[in-house]
């Protein structure tokens, strides 16, 4: 599949389905100017500001609410478990009407989402699938497989793995994936190698540290220390003796960071000899450095649109009807099938990112300097 394929097909998609929902009017522009929410309490419990995406996560999600009446708890668990389920035993002591929650890691919430439930307070899962619990009405989410699977296609189109084997080509790839604490690494792992599975079975894809599964290839917390240390152990390990290493699939540009760190450390150089690396969250840094030749791509989350889909859902529940979805089928959490709203992600790089990013006004030329 040519690279530019991909891009047209995932932006056809993302138009498609955005022209339904994620690109509508907000929640205040529907509402008029009528503050429907006065009176009510909304709780949000994000899982940390060490990213810039929950940061705007966060921020998008208040100013929503608050345009729309609702008075706002912000709270951020600053990936402490333990911090998160205090903060969502106190949103409800408080008297929140509603919870959205994007969990550190959801087996730890149980409890205390059961204590919302029985409060009569609805759950709105954010961004990450709140597993074993019957207490979540809603979810608000990124398609998380197909992430996986435009990661999978980008490397695919770039190294051109298709023809590879008849041109007699083979490439080294090592794998850097998500939090096993978060549902939605489990979705991309699974994208990701429904694409790559094929080109690792018939040796165009070699993977030197043999660490292919998930259980091997995850990073907890999405920590960008945990995969640097993990990338100089591979590279140190596997690649000392004259091998390289030609692609690094990354589920999140905090991810791709300490990969590139750990290349650099082991004398790799940027238009040389220099790795692809992908990425997730298209954050300003992993931007710059696709610019800069770094990182190869990211995928470009717009936070804008979940969060206002998210306060659509919020202000329906609150108001007592049904929000609008779009997957009734996907998001089993083992306790029941969540229903679901699905935003599209959109790959970028170095060909489209002034399209995606400056002209949707998500950043300025001026801050990608």
């Amino acid at each position: 599949m040519k690279l530019k394929n991909i891009f047209k097909a995932a932006l056809a998609l993302a138009l498609a389905l955005s022209l339904a929902a994620c690109s509508a009017k907000s929640p205040v522009e529907a509402a008029g100017t009528g503050a429907s929410g006065t009176g009510k309490k909304v709780g949000v419990a994000m899982p940390t500001q060490s990213s810039q995406r929950w940061i705007q996560d966060g921020d998008n999600m208040r100013k929503e609410l608050e345009a729309l009446g609702y008075e706002v708890d912000l709270q951020y668990a600053e990936d402490d478990v333990q911090q998160q389920v205090s903060q969502i035993e106190n949103l409800i002591n408080n008297g929140a009407d509603c919870l959205v929650v994007a969990a550190v890691d959801s087996a730890a919430l149980v409890n205390a989402l059961g204590q919302a439930k029985s409060n009569g307070i609805p759950v709105i899962a954010y961004d990450r699938l709140l597993m074993d619990t019957d207490a979540v009405s809603y979810y608000a989410t990124f398609d998380n497989e197909g992430i996986g699977r435009i990661i999978g296609e980008y490397i695919e189109a770039k190294m051109s793995l298709a023809t590879a084997k008849a041109d007699g080509k083979t490439y080294n790839i090592e794998f850097f994936m998500g939090s096993p604490d978060d549902n939605n690494a489990v979705f991309l792992d699974r994208g990701l190698f429904s694409v790559l599975q094929q080109y690792l079975d018939s040796g165009v894809l070699v993977c030197q540290s043999g660490q292919t599964k998930f259980a091997q290839t995850n990073t907890l917390r999405w920590s960008q220390e945990t995969a640097q240390k993990r990338c100089e152990d591979i590279l140190s390990g596997y690649y000392a003796g004259g091998e390289h290493l030609d692609i690094i699939a990354s589920a999140f540009d905090g991810l791709s960071y300490g990969c590139a760190a750990a290349l650099m450390g082991a004398g790799y150089a940027i238009g040389n000899d220099w790795p692809i690396i992908t990425g997730q969250d298209a954050e300003l840094m992993a931007v710059k450095n696709i610019i800069a030749g770094s990182q190869a791509m990211s995928i470009f989350k717009d936070t804008r649109e979940l969060s206002k889909k998210c306060v659509t859902m919020v202000q329906a529940v609150l108001e007592g009807k049904d929000p609008e979805i779009n997957d009734k089928t996907t998001y089993n959490n083992n306790k029941l099938v969540v229903p679901s709203y699905l935003c599209i992600p959109i790959p970028v790089d170095t060909a489209n990112y002034k399209e995606q990013l400056v002209g949707s006004g998500y950043y300025t030329e001026d801050a990608l300097k």
